[in-house]
């Protein structure tokens, strides 16, 4: 069995960042994972890159060939690979043993874990290939500075959940460049009553139904909440690994093959 981390969040969240600090953190521990470029519009990496798409299909040449602008570029880039996830994906698998760690650094388009299907697809051909997948979704905090922001990142969060259907683990990212972290640690561990207060003065009285229906779907159902990442501090990187690690079930099967080799020696 295969681990993989699918690296999503809107452009500009830190992903390609998240990756090359994950990668230094794990090469310092004596860790290996492999990071995996899905971006057809990437330029320069921090990280050694293990399988990258580009060698698939490249951004330039779709926009050049079709007259397409960047989005759309991409798009048509994301279908592509879909098409060839038989055929170019699993050849690049091939060369991962068992139990190797893959990260994919996704692009930033929302629609791309929001509604169109090309990321889903490629996720259960992962699963068919007998990778365990774990979301992690990566969010600025410096965008969440009022209840509102807070919610929007929330509903963005909760589609991407709905759409994919992995484990999940919410990421603030950019930690680090907060000057007023207590604003931020208010909405690590929400009040919901402060939370609709706070988001009822904000919006019109016609709104109170909404805000209360979106606060009840946060908090009943506990299905949002968010891990803070510094980059400067190797403990919080690893607390984050740590969260990622069990949503996969990653080193389980490792203690039960030294097990099973123990009990086969004994008998010996």
């Amino acid at each position: 069995m295969g681990y993989a981390q699918l690296v999503i969040g809107p452009a500009g969240s830190g992903k390609s960042t998240y990756c090359s600090s994950l990668f230094q953190h794990c090469e310092t521990t004596g860790r290996t994972i492999h990071i995996v470029n899905l971006d057809p519009a990437a330029e320069n990496f921090d990280y050694p890159v293990a399988i990258d798409i580009r060698e698939l299909i490249s951004l330039d040449d779709v926009m050049e060939e079709y007259g397409l602008g960047p989005n759309g570029a991409l798009m048509f880039c994301m279908e592509h690979l879909e098409e060839n996830l038989d055929e170019w994906l699993s050849e690049e698998l091939e060369n991962y043993m068992e139990d190797d760690y893959l990260v994919f650094d996704c692009p930033g388009q929302i629609e791309l874990f929001s509604h169109v299907p090309a990321l889903k697809n490629f996720v259960e051909h992962l699963q068919r290939k007998n990778f365990n997948v774990c979301a992690v979704y990566l969010l600025d905090s410096q965008f969440i500075t009022d209840v509102t922001k807070f919610i929007s990142g929330c509903m963005s969060s909760l589609s991407a959940m709905i759409q994919l259907e992995l484990p999940h683990v919410n990421i603030l990212s950019k930690m680090d460049l907060v000057t007023r972290k207590r604003d931020i640690e208010d909405y690590l561990t929400p009040e919901p009553t402060t939370l609709l207060s706070e988001l009822n003065q904000r919006m019109g009285p016609q709104f109170q139904k909404l805000n209360k229906a979106l606060i009840d779907l946060v908090d009943e159902y506990s299905m949002v909440s968010f891990v803070p990442l510094d980059l400067r501090k190797e403990s919080s990187i690893q607390y984050v690994l740590s969260q990622i690690d069990n949503c996969i079930q990653y080193g389980e099967d490792a203690d039960v093959k030294i097990k099973d080799f123990d009990e086969d020696e004994d008998q010996d």
